[in-house]
């Protein structure tokens, strides 16, 4: 009995820790299509900044400056891709160990575009300007990797 209470718990900590909702093969698929859009099965860095950025945040490697489709759908599946969730209390102050390059990928991989270099503040908070797509805004990143729009 003992032994079966601990595989559900052991199960139950599996489940609420994984991702809840992996995207399908048909929903990476046509993320896909909107980026490599020459059709040449990989995109550079500079067709997808944001992916690339993404890759470095989870120190996955893209062999040779080329994502390739199987990559990219592969770390999709996986749901790299998906932005993480923001701390409700973000940003938080703390001792940042992330170089601005780093604070810099997780603003990329979040989806935005830095319009300049970004400045550790005094509470450990990296803050710069950039664009959300639609305007200009200013946002923080903490020592968490909460990226959030001020």
């Amino acid at each position: 009995m003992r032994t079966l209470a601990l595989a559900a718990g052991v199960c139950t900590v599996l489940f609420a820790t994984s991702p809840s909702v992996a995207l399908t093969d048909a929903e990476c698929a046509a993320e896909w299509k909107k980026i490599d859009t020459k059709g040449t099965g990989f995109v550079s860095e500079t067709e997808a900044r944001r992916y690339y950025a993404a890759m470095r945040v989870a120190n996955k490697p893209v062999a040779d400056g080329k994502l390739t489709q199987a990559a990219f759908v592969e770390q999709c599946k996986a749901d790299l891709f998906t932005p993480a969730k923001t701390d409700p209390n973000a940003p938080l102050s703390g001792a940042n160990s992330f170089t601005e390059t780093q604070a810099t990928d997780r603003a990329i991989a979040a989806g935005f575009t830095p319009a300049g270099p970004l400045k550790k503040d005094d509470n450990g908070v990296w803050r710069g300007s950039a664009s959300d797509g639609t305007k200009t805004v200013n946002i923080a990143v903490d020592f968490k990797g909460n990226v959030v729009a001020k």
